[in-house]
């Protein structure tokens, strides 16, 4: 099949953009807002773009409360998702009223970071504290809008359980088993692929 993007005419059940361009890792964003009311939210569109600095960025489509308090006070945090953490990141996607928790929804405890003021899922075998260095808009052919913001930020600082690392001083993969967004519901740890609905 072959289908131009400006129509989306692919007749499928589903768009298969996301499905294609997959797997992608999980970026669990923490913030917290200027009066300080904490946010934590996944984004699937995240990546590391830079190693000299690290750089990180992870894409909105709209500008969510994520954006908003980093936006607010240039900083955030970033979390590993587990494949133990798989169901309680899910959960912090559900659609919670303002100033409403998701780390007491999804009953995770909330860790301050040592040199941002971010939360981070103390759960997590390893978190990036970052300090945002540009927010901005996709760019689009034509000069066309978009709804969508792209954060990007320098990791500042690192944190990893000791639990996680192998003898040889490694990431232990085998046990951290980071989480991946396939396309659709599905997930995978780089072995099970499994869906996961989102919350209403």
């Amino acid at each position: 099949m072959f289908y131009a993007t400006d129509r989306n005419e692919h007749g499928l059940s589903h768009d298969p953009f996301k499905a294609i361009v997959s797997p992608r890792p999980i970026g669990w964003i923490g913030s917290r807002s200027s009066d300080g009311q904490d946010n934590l939210a996944p984004y699937s569109f995240f990546n590391a773009v830079s190693t000299m600095p690290k750089i990180i960025m992870f894409s909105s489509d709209g500008i969510k409360d994520s954006v908003r308090n980093i936006a607010e006070t240039g900083v955030f945090t970033a979390s590993m998702v587990s494949r133990d953490l798989a169901e309680k990141m899910n959960n912090t996607s559900a659609p919670l009223d303002h100033g409403t928790s998701e780390f007491e929804a999804a009953g995770l405890k909330s860790i301050s970071g040592r040199l941002v003021d971010a939360p981070f899922v103390g759960e997590a075998y390893a978190v990036l504290e970052c300090r945002m260095t540009a927010i901005m808009e996709p760019p689009a052919l034509e000069g066309a809008s978009s709804e969508s913001r792209m954060v990007f930020g320098q990791v500042v600082a690192i944190h990893i359980k000791d639990e996680a690392l192998t003898s040889e001083g490694l990431l232990d993969m085998a046990r951290v088993r980071p989480l991946a967004r396939l396309g659709y519901l599905d997930y995978c740890d780089g072995g099970d692929v499994f869906e996961m609905a989102r919350p209403g």
